[in-house]
């Protein structure tokens, strides 16, 4: 006998909520990134007349290059975390109407695990960049990355991730088979 999910799941509901909210939260943040990115280039040009001037920013404009760097791989994390959450929320909907072992739920999850990988990746390089960036600020700082265990938890959740998507994979063929003996 295969189990169903209640269509009506709060956890389900409360997720697609989240999903949503978050995805939200990366156009807003995406938007923002792109605007600064704009800002600091404008600026580091003089370009932009009026009460802001490249004094005002003294670190960002000697540096508008990385400056810029470091904004374009915020927003390609952004980019990536859409997606994810796109993928999310796609897989709550399916959940939701009772048949969460689908191919297509084993390529989300598949897919989830990579975008989430790029994200952790992506943090890492704007880590960098900014250590770099402080390194030319101030050459006698010796600001380093720091890792701790709880940062590679991300890492963690792509093992689980490409994992689930295993299991996600064989439930659909073993469904598959069930339905096709009967």
């Amino acid at each position: 006998m295969i189990m169903t999910l209640a269509k009506d799941d709060l956890l389900l509901k409360l997720g697609k909520v989240i999903a949503l909210i978050l995805q939200a939260l990366c156009v807003v943040g995406g938007g923002i990134f792109l605007f600064l990115i704009v800002f600091v280039m404008l600026l580091s040009q003089g370009l932009l007349p009026g009460p802001v001037d490249a004094n005002s920013l003294p670190d960002v404009t000697r540096f508008p290059l990385l400056s810029a760097g470091i904004g374009v791989t915020v927003m390609a994390n952004f980019a990536a975390m859409f997606v994810f959450f796109g993928k999310m929320r796609l897989l709550i909907a399916s959940a939701s109407q009772g048949d969460p072992f689908i191919p297509d739920n084993a390529r989300r999850l598949n897919a989830m695990a990579w975008l989430l990988l790029a994200s952790q990746v992506l943090t890492v390089i704007v880590g960098e960049l900014r250590v770099y960036g402080f390194s030319l600020i101030d050459p006698q700082s010796k600001s380093t990355l720091d890792i701790s265990p709880t940062d590679l938890a991300g890492f963690l959740i792509v093992l689980v991730l490409f994992i689930l998507a295993r299991v996600f994979r064989h439930g659909a063929a073993m469904r598959e088979d069930l339905e096709g003996t009967v």
